[in-house]
């Protein structure tokens, strides 16, 4: 379903609702007397008929048509006056599901019962999608009970992990036991399904207002939900049932918070603010016990300061007993002692005394704490205390972990009784919404029943899925999708469930198609006829140009979209990001091809590799030469070299580029791509970051990629300042060579230079991923301000077409001089035609006119002379041959030639190829029937007024890389150089 604006949650709940059977056909045989049509006063039954008639038209399309997708424009029309800012914002799915509900359901309710409005028992919409429920509670003291109907039914998604839980905390709240009447009363309610539809559909509330911010935010918590949901735990008929088991569920859940506690006390324990698992507590204290000092042997002087001073003391860490030590020193120091004295005044001494001695310093303490004294009888006596005492702790904690799991156990199965499974509820459909709560987009997972598979329905694409990708996109917690709308069906209705044969879909589509009203039938019909007549228009359109659609997949190609839903080859849509990159890509996709295959040498070796050339040559040896018109390859291997290539593993070999040096490069089984590593563009990017090198260094990434983007600029203006040769075109060179020789904007010029330096390729060391990281910083920074995008677009689709115009040229050249004249006539046809739009915006636009020109007429009267000697020769086969080629190459062609401005040269070879066939006129030796074959041809290559002009399929056409094309242009114009274009005729 197409997307006209902001209307994705319109497809998501239209697609749900339409892969269900039931409501599919209520809604396409909805049908209204016509007295009560006539009767229609109020504006709301007016609209809501009219929004049911167009839902009709939209699901005969989408059941019937042959286009790609549906557009739903009609129905969204009537949709906009229900909300305030339909245009401008999304619609929340729940939001618009139940205003499409009730629509639905008032318009109905015209149709089934016209006596009674209140009555909607017999309403297909609330027979389908509605249900009851019970709810039963207390308040103040007294009881209350109460029966209300519902459609979507919300669920708080908050504070639970699957969708069992969130329907628990729906169905009760609050306690509703009596209570001692010494207690405050509380309030508490249960709520009880009486009647659940065959459509049961959850509203998941994933959003809510945040006070402090002023605004919604979306909650991205993950919830799970089953494939199948048994509602039987929710129903009132299994009150008595299930009120036993939530007593024992709470029983459980109790004894499993008690337990949790007590775990929670071995696990953090502690009286402080840090707390720690009680295991690995008593494991550090024995492992403190069990560390032993390092054996030092102490001085003679150690051994006298040892007993009287502690750490704290010999580290000036305690003042007041430092000083006391000093004083006790001085009165009892020895003769040695004495002699000091002397020589220290006092106060150096006592200052000294203050120093740590170095017997006290902290490299002398022990690595690790460790008791001072230990015995063995207290070491053994600990050892065993700890042991045993963690190997109990331990016990009990796995003790009550397995008690925890057993409980949780019988949670899980208190509900899995057969008597509680009677009542399936399959997933039909899952809303996804991804993004935040003022944004996003939506789409659908929907069950499909004949395939037994999932398919996501995201607009126009309508994909295969799986279960395990449903998951992920809509459970949540992982980003920013989650779902938040699930329609379940009851699995035991006959119109829900498939049949088995794979062509059961099909069948059933046809089926309905064949049961519809006949102004729906014809509704189907003449769409489907205008898609004919669409389509025609379009091959007739594109048959006398090049067409926008090539069936190659390189960046050359481009992408078709028309209003009429055609499933076009390529993409539906030609972003500007595509263009941005499309011929940049064509001359950097050299440049990733080649720094991939030579990624392990830049890893060793940096740019330096592309700078210098070895000292020692590699066993394998490429020396390749650059010719006048550009880059070509000559490669030189000696002995070891052939015997290295043998040898099926990769190895690595030199390889010269010109211009910028000696690299080394990968060779594997296939070797390496020579065209690629003499591509103009890779020399022109290595060569220029390589330039920028000691800018880089000394003044840091930024100032590289200035010096590398004017190295490479000044390049290519140099390049396109050039006096071309005959044989040589800068402009298949570089994408920038043809935007500067055209005078392009410079905002054009500079953005497509900087998608260069940008690319991800170009990351063969720090340097250049530096300078890369750079570059896509600037590209971030230019807003839509500095460039005029849809400018920058259009110059890269002239780029484009010129390439394709040259690959055409060039192909049909090289065609008529093996003398394939029929296959290189198309090429030139397409060629002259799509360069006739390129020189309308200027002369260096496209290539030259006139050797096109000239080419085009040789072949023209080359294939002339051969279908008039077919026709002559009286062979059947032969005569067929010579007129399909009249009919489907020449006559075509002439009309196109005449059908534009024609050249004297061009009316000339015309009226050549027209004298040919008139001189057949009244020949006696003609058969009658070759006479009467003329005759019809005549006329169409006589007369081209009422001409409709069909060419053949388009050309078929390769990749071409820019060495490739600039050597073929060389190879060409050099075997043709005897007979110049312009002056020969």
């Amino acid at each position: 379903m197409k997307n006209i604006g902001n209307t994705c949650w319109f497809s998501a709940v239209i697609q749900s609702l339409f892969q269900l059977p039931e409501f599919r056909r209520l809604v396409l045989s909805y049908s209204l007397p016509q007295r009560m049509l006539e009767n229609c006063r109020s504006r709301s039954e007016k609209r809501n008929i009219a929004f049911m008639q167009e839902l009709q038209c939209l699901f005969a399309l989408m059941l019937g048509t042959h286009r790609k997708f549906v557009d739903p424009t009609a129905s969204l029309e009537l949709l906009k006056g229900a909300f305030k800012s339909a245009d401008e914002q999304q619609q929340d799915v729940s939001e618009v599901t139940h205003k499409l509900l009730d629509w639905l359901e008032d318009a109905f309710q015209l149709s089934v019962n016209v006596n009674s409005p209140q009555d909607k028992s017999e309403n297909p919409m609330v027979q389908l999608f509605y249900g009851t429920f019970l709810t039963e509670g207390v308040h103040e003291g007294k009881t209350f009970s109460k029966i209300e109907t519902f459609g979507q039914y919300p669920l708080q998604v908050n504070g639970y992990r699957n969708l069992n839980e969130c329907l628990e905390g729906a169905m009760v709240e609050g306690e509703i036991e009596p209570l001692p009447s010494d207690l405050s009363v509380k309030y508490g309610q249960e709520r009880w399904f009486t009647k659940l539809p065959p459509v049961l559909t959850f509203e998941l509330s994933r959003f809510e207002f945040n006070q402090s911010l002023g605004q919604p935010e979306k909650i991205h918590n993950k919830l799970e939900f089953p494939q199948i949901i048994y509602m039987d735990r929710y129903l009132y008929s299994n009150k008595e049932i299930i009120q036993r088991k939530r007593e024992e569920t709470r029983k459980l859940r109790k004894q499993i918070a008690i337990l949790q506690q007590k775990l929670e006390r071995y696990m953090k324990y502690g009286s402080g603010p840090s707390r720690f698992p009680l295991p690995d507590m008593l494991q550090y204290v024995l492992e403190f016990a069990s560390t032993k000092l390092p054996l030092v042997v102490p001085s003679a002087q150690d051994s006298q300061m040892a007993p009287a001073q502690s750490p704290a003391e010999c580290c000036g860490l305690n003042e007041p007993l430092q000083q006391n030590s000093v004083l006790e020193t001085e009165n009892t120091e020895n003769t040695e002692g004495a002699a000091s004295t002397l020589i220290n005044p006092p106060a150096q001494q006592e200052l000294m005394s203050k120093l740590p001695q170095a017997s006290c310093l902290p490299a002398e303490m022990p690595e690790c704490p460790a008791p001072r004294v230990v015995t063995e009888e207290e070491m053994s006596l600990v050892r065993t205390c700890l042991q045993r005492w963690r190997s109990e702790i331990e016990q009990d904690i796995q003790d009550l972990k397995d008690c925890i799991t057993r409980i949780n156990q019988s949670i899980g199965q208190m509900y899995g009784d057969p008597v509680l499974r009677q009542v399936p509820y399959r997933l039909h459909a899952v809303l996804v919404h991804e993004g935040q709560a003022n944004a996003g987009h939506y789409w659908a997972y929907i069950y499909d029943q004949p395939r037994k598979s999932w398919l996501k329905f995201n607009d126009i694409s309508v994909t295969e899925s799986s279960w395990e990708e449903l998951e992920r996109d809509s459970y949540g917690g992982l980003r920013n999708a989650s779902a938040y709308c699930l329609m379940y069906i009851n699995d035991k209705l006959s119109y829900f469930v498939a049949d088995d044969d794979d062509d059961a879909e099909t069948g059933q589509f046809q089926k309905e198609i064949e049961l519809l009203p006949p102004e729906l039938q014809n509704y189907i019909q003449e769409d489907n006829w205008r898609l004919e007549q669409e389509v025609e228009e379009w091959e007739q359109e594109q048959s006398c140009k090049i067409p926008q659609i090539e069936p190659s997949t390189t960046s050359e190609s481009q992408d078709f979209t028309s209003e009429s839903g055609q499933d076009p080859s390529s993409g539906c849509e030609h972003s500007i990001r595509s263009l941005s990159s499309e011929h940049a890509r064509i001359a950097k996709d050299q440049t990733a091809q080649a720094i991939a295959n030579t990624a392990d040498a830049y890893e060793k070796n940096g740019v330096e590799a592309a700078l210098y050339e070895p000292k020692e040559a590699e066993p394998t040896k490429a020396q390749l030469r650059e010719t006048a018109l550009t880059v070509q390859s000559e490669q030189q291997q000696d002995a070891k070299g052939t015997e290295s290539a043998a040898q099926p593993s990769s190895q690595v070999s030199e390889v010269e580029i010109p211009r910028v040096g000696k690299i080394l490069v990968r060779s594997d089984a296939d070797g390496y791509n020579e065209e690629v590593m003499l591509s103009p563009a890779m020399q022109g990017v290595i060569l220029a970051i390589a330039k920028a090198r000691q800018t880089f260094d000394r003044d840091g990434s930024e100032a590289g990629l200035v010096k590398a983007f004017h190295e490479e600029y000044s390049r290519l203006y140099l390049l396109a300042k050039e006096t071309p040769a005959p044989h040589n075109d800068p402009r298949l060179q570089h994408v920038l060579v043809y935007f500067l020789q055209n005078n392009a904007p410079k905002q054009v010029v500079e953005r497509t230079l900087l998608e260069q330096f940008a690319d991800r390729n170009l990351s063969y060391d720090e340097r250049s991923i530096s300078i890369m990281q750079v570059a896509r910083a600037k590209l971030k920074e230019i807003g839509p301000d500095d460039v005029n995008m849809e400018e920058y677009k259009k110059w890269h689709e002239d780029y484009s077409l010129f390439r394709k115009v040259s690959v055409y040229l060039l192909t049909g050249l090289e065609l008529y001089q093996n003398r394939k004249y029929q296959e290189a006539l198309t090429y030139l046809v397409y060629a002259y035609q799509s360069n006739t739009t390129l020189l309308m915006k200027g002369p260096n636009r496209g290539v030259d006119e006139s050797l096109i020109a000239l080419y085009r007429r040789k072949c023209l009267l080359k294939l002339n002379e051969m279908a008039a000697a077919l026709f002559v020769s009286n062979a059947e086969a032969d005569v067929l041959e010579g007129i399909n080629i009249l009919n489907e190459l020449i006559i075509p062609c002439m009309h196109l030639i005449i059908n534009n401005d024609i050249s004297k040269d061009d009316l000339d070879a015309i009226e050549v190829m027209r004298n040919r066939w008139c001189s057949y006129l009244g020949q006696e030796d003609m058969d009658a029937n070759l006479q009467m074959k003329l005759g019809e041809l005549l006329p169409r290559l006589l007369d081209c007024s009422a001409e409709v002009v069909i060419l053949k399929e388009p050309p078929k056409i390769r990749p071409n890389s820019p060495y490739d094309l600039c050597s073929r242009f060389a190879a060409v114009m050099e075997s043709i150089h005897g007979a110049t274009p312009v002056t020969v005729k």
